[in-house]
């Protein structure tokens, strides 16, 4: 077991943070989770990630480790002793990192503005691409999983961490904007595993309350309302 201390900087709520905090799980790595301020940005988290200034942090015998999907794939390469995170075969490999870019190129930034009243045209937008977002997922789900019960295979894989970090905001956004995105009608392999990998031992305790989400969700529109109120400062 590699050495060194391993702490992890984030907040509660990031999709982003859920992920490294799962792929820790799955590898039994003991770490301390230091949880930033909203609105603020620690000495550490700034020091640690002077680039984007940003969570989530790995902080691993003092060596910082940025991005999500950087991290899972860093704990994945120096944790061999847990089950693999990423697939054994290249090709198998190349596909779960093409899908995990999909998603935060393109269907989680489909999903940010729902709920967020920017009209009926706006909204309605968003819901059809987060929804043929979805269906295209569902697809990769059946070809990735080959018939098992995750993308990864038997157990929670490298892409299901991509996705289901973000399976807290969906129900979310799902009852902000008073629709259904991860449809049991069109999109039954997603449903299905969805309630598989929330159920996860890795995963259980991680992903919020959609109450609690929302709630959060207000009260940084609140605080995005009032900074752009306020008086520049000198």
């Amino acid at each position: 077991m590699p050495e060194g201390e391993v702490k992890l900087l984030g907040l509660w709520p990031s999709p982003f943070v859920i992920r490294a905090r799962i792929a820790l799980n799955l590898k039994s790595v003991d770490y301390e989770f230091v949880e930033e301020k909203f609105g603020t940005k620690s000495e550490l988290l700034l020091r640690s990630n002077p680039v984007h200034k940003k969570i989530p942090v790995l902080i691993h015998d003092n060596q910082p480790i940025c991005e999500s999907l950087v991290i899972v794939q860093y704990i994945d390469q120096v944790w061999t002793s847990g089950p693999s995170i990423l697939p054994s075969d290249p090709y198998d490999r190349a596909i779960a990192r093409f899908w995990a870019a999909y998603i935060d190129d393109k269907w989680w930034p489909s999903m940010v503005g729902l709920g967020k009243g920017l009209g009926q045209d706006a909204e309605a937008t968003m819901i059809d691409e987060a929804r043929r977002g979805l269906e295209l997922l569902e697809e990769a789900f059946i070809k990735c999983s080959k018939g098992k019960a995750f993308f990864g295979g038997e157990r929670i894989g490298y892409l299901d961490i991509a996705l289901g970090a973000f399976l807290g905001w969906l129900g979310a956004k799902e009852k902000m904007a008073d629709v259904k995105l991860l449809d049991e009608e069109k999109t039954p392999h997603l449903a299905q595993w969805a309630q598989r990998f929330k159920s996860d031992p890795a995963v259980k305790g991680l992903i919020p309350e959609t109450d609690r989400l929302i709630e959060f969700a207000k009260m940084v529109q609140a605080w995005l309302k009032a900074k752009a109120a306020a008086p520049p400062t000198q």
